[in-house]
């Protein structure tokens, strides 16, 4: 999760669409990846890692990998550091902005630990900004 120190957010009229912590990658806001969900790469949790990616946790490669997660298949597979949309098993759209903490096929191999470390989520203090 972004702590509030160093975060620049970049807008447009005033409604926040991009945000960067300290010199790290530029991360679409939830709000712009919702009108437009293509501009970043999508993995998805099952439905038991929801309330942990909401309570802000970090998603571990178990919800990529079991029955209602997602991972690019092999030929499309992410490298570590990618930043990444989020979404969840039966959600339209993304409840989650992260980064991977591995690629994509370690995670499917290995099966444990941190896969993606998140960003923001819907519900968290950055997702309540509107406007600026």
């Amino acid at each position: 999760m972004l702590s509030r120190e160093h975060l620049s957010i970049y807008t447009v009229h005033g409604e926040p669409i991009f945000f960067q912590h300290f010199d790290g990658p530029i991360y679409p806001t939830l709000r712009l990846l919702h009108k437009y969900p293509y501009i970043l790469p999508m993995v998805r949790v099952d439905r038991g890692a929801i309330r942990f990616l909401l309570a802000g946790a970090h998603m571990m490669c178990p919800g990529f990998t079991s029955k209602g997660g997602y991972l690019p298949p092999a030929e499309e597979g992410l490298a570590a550091g990618v930043p990444v949309a989020i979404h969840a098993e039966g959600k339209e759209h993304a409840v989650g902005v992260g980064i991977t903490k591995v690629g994509t096929e370690e995670m499917k191999q290995v099966n444990k630990g941190v896969g993606v470390e998140t960003v923001t989520f819907v519900g968290d203090e950055f997702w309540a900004i509107q406007s600026l």
